[in-house]
């Protein structure tokens, strides 16, 4: 499922368990994402799901679990 694929790579890159993210997880205040944060875990998933480019305006508009899980669900579909 695309949820768990999603947190498998957050934890990857933030070094925490996938079992405590959830869609209300914060990449700043949960995690401690800076914008360089952002753009690596940006540049992970556009690798796992062939995206091609996120665009910065979409990346730069997420602050939680579930923003990045509906970006990716529109990119999907």
């Amino acid at each position: 499922m695309l949820f768990e694929q999603v947190c498998k790579i957050i934890a990857e890159q933030f070094a925490v368990e996938p079992e405590t993210i959830t869609m209300e997880t914060s990449f700043a205040e949960d995690l401690g994402a800076d914008s360089l944060d952002i753009v690596e875990l940006s540049m992970a998933l556009e690798e796992e799901f062939d995206l091609g480019e996120l665009e910065d305006k979409e990346v730069s508009g997420l602050s939680t679990v579930g923003d990045l899980m509906r970006l990716l669900s529109g990119k999907l579909d």
